[in-house]
Parts: structure tokens; sequence; C-alpha cells
């Protein structure tokens, strides 16, 4: 399972775990939703450090991946153009 997938539904979790621990609160159902996302983002910054430090790795290892390959093409393209044009026969040419 990606890291991605498996932090972003840790948060849900968490969110849903604690919207249903303030749901038998007489408050507001907003000021409840608010509540559980505040508590939530909090408690996910705490419990879920390890899972969020592999998805920033995993985050920056695409990214140097992309930059490479990125630099690989331009390099590829200026390659081509530093070459001198080729002179290409036409059928016109060859009588």
């Amino acid at each position: 399972m990606s890291a991605a997938l498996k932090y972003t539904l840790a948060r849900i979790g968490l969110f849903v775990a604690v919207l249903a621990a303030l749901w038998f609160v007489d408050m507001n159902v907003f000021l409840k939703l608010m509540l559980a996302l505040a508590f939530s983002a909090a408690l996910s910054f705490f419990l879920l450090r390890g899972w969020r430090d592999e998805l920033a790795g995993e985050m920056a290892t695409a990214t140097e991946r992309r930059r490479a390959e990125k630099e690989r093409l331009r390099t590829a393209l200026a390659g081509e153009d530093q070459d001198p044009p080729t002179p290409t026969q036409t059928p016109d040419s060859q009588r």
C-alpha cells in the first residue's frame, strides 16, 4: 500500500474516531465537526508522524526521479540541436 493512501486513510479514520467520540456530546453538529477536525489534526501531528515522514520520503524520491528524467530529456534534445543538419536527398535531386 502506498504511503499516500495509508496516511490519507489514517487521517480520515482519526477524524471519524474523534467525531464518534464527540457525537454524544450535546452541542451543534457544525461545532462537533469543527472540533473533530481540529482535534484530529492535532492528534495526527503526533500519532501519524512516521507515516507522514514516509510519505514525504516517497514524494522526494518521485520529485528527484522526475527532475533526473527531465534533465536527461533536456540533454538529449540539446544534443540533437547541436549536431549539424544532415543533407537529405529528395527524389528530385537523385535525377
